[in-house]
C-alpha cells in the first residue's frame, strides 16, 4: 500500500475533525458574545470593537470529541487529554483573570508531569555525527529523571513558543495546521516506519489538531473574526510537543516546522533577561511584530510565517535521513540569523 492510498483511509477522520471544528467555532462566535467571552482591544489600544475571544475552548471540545471517537484509550492518550485539559483550563483562567505567571508555569510543569506519568517521555535522542544519546539512567521513584527533565523542558519550550507566537491572528492556527500534517506524513511514511499501522494513533490526533486548526484559521486569519487567547495557543503548543515525542519522537522534525518561532523565543527570552526585564512579561518586539514595524500588513506576516514552515516542514517529510535534517537546521539557524540581522539595521517605516 503506497502512501496516497494511505492518507485516503484517513480522509473521513479529517473530514469529521474540520466539520466538528467548523461547527463549534461557529457556535462560538454567536454564543461568546452574549455570554460576554469578549476580547478587550482597548487594554492593547486598538481601535476597533471587540470580537468573541476564548475561542481555544472550541477547538479543544472538538479535540476531545474526535480523539474519542477515532483514537483508542491506550495510556498515553489518556495523558495527553488530561494534560491538555489542564492547560486549555489554566489558559482559559489566564485569559480571564490574569493569572500570575508562576501559576501558569506550575500547571504547565505538572500538564508536562502527567505526559511522563502516562508514558510519553523523550527516552534518547538521535544527534548526527554523535549517534544516539539516552536518558534512561538514572533512575529516581520511577522516573527516568534525565528523560523527565528533558521531557518537561521540551514540552514547556513548545507550549510556550506558540504562546509568544499569538501576537497576530492567524500565525497560531496556521503553523499547527502545518505542524500537525507534517508529524501526520511522517508517522504513515513507510519510508520512516517499517509499519506505518502501528503509528495509526499518532497519525490520527496529529490529522485531527491540523484540520481543527484549519477550520479555526478560517475565521482567524486577518482580519480575525474570533481569537483563540491562551486557551487556544497553550493547548495546540501542548499538544504539538505530545506529538513530537509520541511513538518514536520526532523532535527534529517539530523544531524544523517552528523553528522560527522557537528560535525568536530564545532570542526575546535572553534579551529581556540581560536587560533586566522579567522573560515572561510580553512586549512588541518578537519578529512578526517588527516586521509589522517595518510595514507589513498582518495577512503577509503570516503568510511569511506560514511559508517558511512550509518549507521546513516538507523537507522533514523529503529528507528522512538525520544527517539531512541537521543540515536543514543549520539552515534555518542561518535563516533566523539573517532575518535578525536584517531587522535590526533596517529602520521602522510606521508605527502600529
Amino acid at each position: 500500500m503506497n502512501i496516497f492510498e494511505i492518507i485516503t483511509q484517513y480522509s473521513g477522520r479529517a473530514l469529521f475533525a474540520f466539520c466538528l471544528g467548523l461547527l463549534f467555532v461557529m457556535i462560538a462566535m454567536v454564543v461568546f458574545p452574549k455570554i460576554g467571552l469578549m476580547d478587550r482591544p482597548l487594554k492593547y489600544k486598538l481601535r476597533r470593537k471587540p470580537i468573541p475571544y476564548y475561542g481555544g475552548i472550541a477547538m479543544f471540545l472538538a479535540f476531545l470529541i474526535a480523539v474519542w471517537q477515532f483514537v483508542p484509550l491506550t495510556g498515553p492518550v489518556i495523558g495527553l487529554l488530561i494534560g491538555s485539559g489542564i492547560i486549555a483550563v489554566t489558559g482559559f483562567l489566564d485569559d480571564y483573570f490574569d493569572l500570575n505567571p508562576l501559576v501558569r508555569l506550575f500547571a504547565q510543569f505538572v500538564a508536562a508531569l502527567i505526559l511522563v506519568r502516562y508514558g510519553v517521555v523523550i527516552f534518547s535522542i538521535n544527534i548526527p555525527f554523535l549517534g544516539v544519546i539516552s536518558f534512561s539512567h538514572p533512575v529516581l521513584y520511577g522516573f527516568a529523571v534525565l528523560s523527565t527533565a528533558f521531557t518537561v523542558v521540551w514540552v514547556m519550550t513548545v507550549l510556550n513558543v506558540m504562546n509568544f507566537l499569538d501576537g497576530v491572528s492567524g500565525l497560531n492556527s496556521g503553523v499547527t495546521v502545518i505542524a500537525g500534517l507534517t508529524l501526520f506524513l511522517l508517522s504513515i511514511h513507510p519510508g520512516v516506519h517499517a509499519n506505518p499501522a502501528a503509528q495509526e494513533g499518532v497519525a490520527t490526533i496529529a490529522l485531527i489538531i491540523s484540520m481543527i486548526a484549519l477550520s479555526f484559521l478560517m475565521f482567524d486569519f486577518p482580519p480575525a473574526k474570533i481569537l483563540m487567547g491562551d486557551t487556544g495557543s497553550t493547548f495546540l503548543g501542548f499538544v504539538l510537543a505530545a506529538l513530537a515525542i509520541f511513538s518514536g519522537g520526532k523532535v527534529a522534525t517539530a523544531f524544523l516546522v517552528l523553528g522560527i518561532p522557537i528560535l525568536d523565543m530564545i532570542w526575546v527570552v535572553l534579551r529581556r533577561t540581560f536587560s533586566g526585564k522579567p522573560f515572561w512579561k510580553g512586549d512588541l518586539k518578537h519578529l512578526h511584530h517588527r516586521l509589522l514595524d517595518l510595514g507589513f500588513k498582518p495577512w503577509m506576516v503570516v503568510l511569511a510565517y506560514l511559508a517558511v514552515s512550509a518549507v521546513f516542514g516538507l523537507s522533514a517529510v523529503i529528507l528522512v535521513n538525520s544527517q539531512q535534517k541537521m543540515f536543514m537546521v543549520i539552515a534555518l539557524v542561518v535563516l533566523m540569523a539573517l532575518l535578525a540581522s536584517a531587522l535590526i539595521f533596517i529602520p521602522k517605516k510606521k508605527k502600529r
